[in-house]
Parts: structure tokens; sequence; C-alpha cells
């Protein structure tokens, strides 16, 4: 049972166009005419009979389509001029900060098997559901049918996507976000042989409408649907609501040949200016558009569709053509380039939930500029030194403050991005925040062990999902969108990385990332980091060399770990900063029994799991006998030098 097709009532080709000739005016007649692809017309006429808006505007990605939603997004108030030109602001519900994981669903039948860290919902319950949800929620709106690519055209990898929705907002943002394909949207479905369609609606953008709020993903009919609900994370369904579809398109119809993942994709200069690329996991909130900033060329910070080619090499696309940014802590020192675009003026900006100050100038937590003591935040006024109804303090900003901007803005925006071949793709990174347990960078020995440091990633929770806390696992930082079976996904993952098609030359090199070590976890008396933000650099340059055999390491349980000599040298070399030994030594040994108790953390989690491939428990297991080994020779400590 196809819920849109069932709600909507529009069952031919001839119903569809009929309600399009009752429901549109003849310029927004003669746009949806150069679409005859049944299918996709079959979707905009159903959404149309179930959310009855007052008028529809097929958007074409011209500037005069861009201008006009701009315009209503600023009518609505959705946004809102500042200071800067082309930059506005824009709030999401008080309440709406970040994902709501809790009403959250994947549509399922009961047969169908979906990810043991996911919600689900019967089909039939979610009719209903999305009937009492969308049934005339655009009255007296205008809704928006956008035609977009996620991926370069052309690319065997991207997947077009339909974007209906009563958000100008939200519409605004995809055109920064996301390739405007209409001239080519009926022929790349053609091409690709599928497309994925995004219903949502705002309705009247009122807190006393989030507890009815829903997000749910047909993955049958490759259907989001999202009501009541404003945060980016929750309404632009192109986004995670589409890379669910696309895992399930990896995982399922091209298992081994292709991923698609929660990794940026950037490319790192190595000796006479050589580029080697890298696609790197991490959980949101956790440093992934840091790191890819960090590149010397830059692809994507967020998704990587991924294949292998011909040639037998990895290659890689972002689905994406823009970047949606958390904030908190960007500043000059760290984020050059992206203060750059921030602070600057000649680009477009779309900011939310930071502090605007009584100059319509955006602030943030942790941008090192001096602050104002008052302005408009995401809970409404705010002065220094106001609390919640708790007596908490309220920060200048939320934590899940975005920017959304054009990767073209960027200084090191690589014409790349738009390549449909994608980029020969050699290091995969994993990481997450994690305070106390493993070094700042390791090395798997070989593809099957790298796939275990992606499912074995454990991360503090952000502020990106509401209401979560504490600590918790994150495989391969994409678990929250993984629809079915963590042992499917695992199993797609060891035969992609194992695959006998990659050619020697390019085999993939796998390393995990931490530089969120703290100095308390190391016997210091603070949390602050061991290090500093743009040591990143340093790891990537690392890992460069690695990838390309000129570079010796030591060889321990965990992987292979960097030498002092190699690391010192290339401190001075790509950041110009001294590199003391003891710092050395404090980041890179070894606390043996963290090391295990985390190991034996996700035996137990994967021993719950059904089909988890046996080699992730003999990885495990091989590490920690090794360990424990080491632990009975020389105790709990291990420093690098033992490994020399």
């Amino acid at each position: 049972m196809d819920i849109l097709n069932t709600l909507g009532k529009i069952e031919s080709h001839s119903d569809a166009l009929a309600i399009f000739k009752q429901r549109m005016d003849d310029n927004h007649l003669s746009r949806i005419s150069k679409i005859n692809h049944s299918d996709i017309l079959l979707r905009i006429a159903n959404a149309i009979t179930l959310c009855n808006p007052a008028k529809i505007f097929i958007n074409t990605g011209s500037l005069e389509d861009q201008t006009f939603i701009k315009k209503l997004a600023l009518e609505k108030k959705e946004e809102s001029l500042l200071a800067m030109e082309n930059h506005t602001i824009h709030f999401d519900l008080a309440g709406e900060q970040g994902r709501i994981i809790d009403q959250t669903f994947y549509i399922a039948n009961p047969e169908d098997h979906i990810s043991s860290l996911a919600n689900r919902m019967d089909r039939k319950k979610a009719l209903e559901d999305i009937k009492s949800g969308l049934t005339n929620i655009m009255e007296n709106m205008i809704m928006i049918v956008g035609f977009y690519m996620r991926g370069p055209v052309g690319s065997p990898v991207s997947n077009p996507a339909l974007e209906i929705t009563s958000s100008a907002y939200v519409s605004h943002s995809a055109e920064l976000l996301y390739r405007n394909t209409y001239d080519n949207f009926h022929n790349e479905v053609i091409n690709q042989g599928h497309f994925f369609t995004n219903l949502h609606a705002e309705g009247l953008n009122r807190d006393e409408d989030l507890p009815d709020a829903r997000v749910f993903m047909d993955r049958k009919f490759q259907t989001t649907y999202s009501y009541k609900c404003t945060y980016a994370g929750n309404t632009l369904l192109l986004k995670k609501g589409n890379h669910r579809f696309a895992v399930d398109k990896a995982v399922y119809a091209n298992k081994g040949n292709q991923l698609s993942e929660h990794m940026f994709i950037t490319g790192i200069y190595g000796p006479s200016n050589r580029i080697t690329w890298f696609a790197g996991a991490a959980p949101s909130g956790c440093g992934k558009t840091t790191t890819a900033m960090a590149g010397n060329v830059f692809v994507g910070d967020d998704l990587a569709q991924m294949w292998i080619a011909r040639d037998g090499s990895i290659r890689s696309i972002n689905p994406e053509n823009g970047i949606f940014g958390i904030v908190e802590d960007v500043n000059r020192q760290g984020d050059p380039m992206l203060m750059e675009v921030l602070r600057e003026p000649g680009h477009e900006v779309i900011w939310s939930n930071v502090l605007i100050d009584e100059n319509k100038v955006p602030h943030w937590v942790g941008n090192d500029e001096p602050h104002p003591q008052k302005g408009f935040n995401f809970q409404g006024k705010w002065q220094m030194g106001k609390t919640d109804a708790n007596g908490t303090p309220i920060p200048l900003s939320h934590p899940n403050s975005r920017c959304t901007l054009a990767s073209s803005s960027l200084k090191n925006y690589s014409p790349e991005a738009q390549n449909p071949e994608g980029v020969l793709t050699r290091v995969f990174t994993y990481s997450g925040r994690d305070a106390d347990t493993m070094p700042p960078v390791w090395v798997a020995r070989n593809s099957s062990s790298g796939v275990v440091i992606g499912a074995c990633i454990v991360s503090a929770a952000t502020a990106t999902e509401v209401g979560a806390s504490g600590i918790k696992r994150s495989p391969w930082a994409n678990a929250p969108f993984i629809p079915g079976s963590l042992g499917d996904y695992m199993d797609a993952q060891f035969k992609f990385f194992g695959n006998p098609a990659i050619q020697k030359e390019n085999k993939p090199i796998m390393a995990g990332l931490n530089y969120f070590l703290t100095q308390k976890a190391r016997g210091g008396e603070t949390n602050k980091l061991l290090g500093e933000k743009k040591d990143v650099k340093v790891w990537l340059g690392w890992l460069e060399r690695y990838a390309h055999k000129e570079i010796k390491f030591l060889n321990t349980p965990i992987g292979n770990l960097p030498r002092y000599e190699d690391l010192k040298q290339l401190f001075k070399q790509i950041i110009n900063k001294e590199y003391p030994r003891s710092l050395y030594e404090t980041q890179f040994s070894l606390y043996i029994d963290n090391i295990i108790k985390r190991i034996e953390l996700q035996e137990t989690a994967y021993a719950k799991e059904r089909g988890i491939p046996r080699i992730f428990f003999d990885i495990l297991a091989s590490q920690k006998k090794a360990l424990v080994k080491l632990k009975a020779q020389k105790g709990t400590i291990i420093t690098p030098d033992h490994f020399e």
C-alpha cells in the first residue's frame, strides 16, 4: 500500500493532468507539462489533493524563481534580513532544536527488518497518522515543488529527488544545498530508474503543535513525510531522509559495489602538491565540517556516495552542493576559510538559531569575538545571565546553531565536486567525541580491521538530537540513517572494502581519528583538549604520507601508530608548531583497561544483533587477547616507545 497514492486517490496520468489544470495557473501548468513521466506526475498530484494548497509553484531553479522563494520566506517570516547583504536568519521552534528522534519512524510491514537503533510503525497506523497530519495542512498556503539531483548529473550513484513543501525556508535551503535539475529531471529519472519523493508541511508553525510532529520514511516507496516541524534536519528531507534511501540502495541493490556514508570528502596535499582524497565519518556535531575544511581542496562536509569504478578505484561524490554546518566553536583560528564566508560580504548565508544583536549581526558561542549583552536568539529575547525555568543559564546561541551556504563560496572549493566520475578516494577515517580512550590517529592493518574501526565508533551525544545525552555507540557515524539491520550493513562494508575488484595500488587506508582526547583523561586536571583543533591538519598529513608508503609506523594491537620523529617534522612543516615528546607520549600511550572496556562494550552490544559477520567478533577477540597479554607484561599504560 503506497500511502501517498492511497490518500491522494489519483491513479492515472490523465487524472494527474486534470488536477494540474484545475489547480495550477497557466504559467505553472506550462512548467509541469515539460515533465511527462507518469510516476513523477502522480506523486505531485497526490500531494496536491492530500495537502490542498491554495497555489502550486513549480520551481525551475531560475534566478527569477529563486528570488520569489527568498521573498516568500521573508513575507512568511520564516526568515528575516540581516545587516550583511544576502544574509538571513531563521529560527526553529524553541522546542525543536535538533532531529526529533522519538517522533521519527520507518514505515514497516510486520515482516520487514528495521535497524534495532530506529523506531518503526506499522503501515496501517502510519497511514492514519499521515492522513490526520497532512490532510488540508496547506490550506491558504503555497506548495513549492522542486526537482533536484543528489549528486552530479550523470554520476552512476546520483539520485533524483522531488522536494514538495509549503516552507519557503526549506525550499530556499534546498536551492543552496542541492542541484536544481528541473530541465534534466525527467531524463535522469529514466536513466537512474528511480526517484525519491519528499513531502513536508510546517503547518501553523507553533510550539504547541510539536507533540504531534512526525517524520516518516517509507523505504518501499522511497517517500518521506514530515509535518508540524521546522528544523532542517526534520524538514529538508533531501538530506538525511533521502540518505536513508541511498543507504538501502547501496546495501541491498548494490552490495559490495556501492556505499552511502555519513562522510566528508576532502583533498590533502602531499609532497609536490600531490592531492590524496579522503572521506571521513563522524557523528553530527563532532567536527566533520572542521575536518573537511582542514583539507586543501574541498568537495563535501557531510555525505558521500561511493562506488568501485571500472579502473579498480574507489570513487566518491558529494550528493550535496552546499553546507548545513554547526557554527558553535567556529572561529578564525580553527576555521579561517569558513569564517571568511560568514563574516565578509559577497556570499549568501542562511543562519539558524544564533543570537542576533540590535545591529542585525549574528553571534555564536566559541567564535572568539566580543559578544553583545543582549539580543534575540532561539528562545526569544535574551540578555547576559538569563536563565530558563529551571534556573539554568541560557547560552548566547544554541549548540546546534547552523549556517547554510553554497560550497562554491569556499576558497578551497574544488570543481571536482561537480565531476560525475567522482574523486579517487584512498583514505577513510572514522571519529567521534571520545574523551578518554583512543589516540589521535591509528591505522587499521587491513580493510576488515578498518570496517571494525567504523563499527566501533563511540561518541558523546551532541545537540543535533533532541533529548539525547551521555555516551553512546554510533556505528560508522551512520546509525541513525541505517534503515535495515546492522548485520546487513556491516556485511556490505566488509564486501565493499574487501572487494577483489579494487586494484592493489588503490587499496583503502582506513583509520581512526580522535581529537577530543582530554587532559583529565590522561592525568591532568581539566577537561581541555590535549592539543588544538588545527592539529587535525597534521593527523591528515601523516595519513596522506602513510597512504603513499612514505612513512614508517609503530605496530600495536589496535593498529599502526605514528612515530614521534615524523609527527614532530609534520607539525613544524604543516602548521608551524612545536610538538614536544611529552605531549606525543601522553596522546599516543595505550590505556589498556579503557580500550578493553570499549571492546567488551561492542562485543556485548553486537551480540544482540542478528546477522553480524563472524569476522567482526574474531577481530575484536584478537585485539583483546593481544592487549591482555601486553597488560600482563607491561602494565595498564603502554607508552609508544614500547613499540619502537
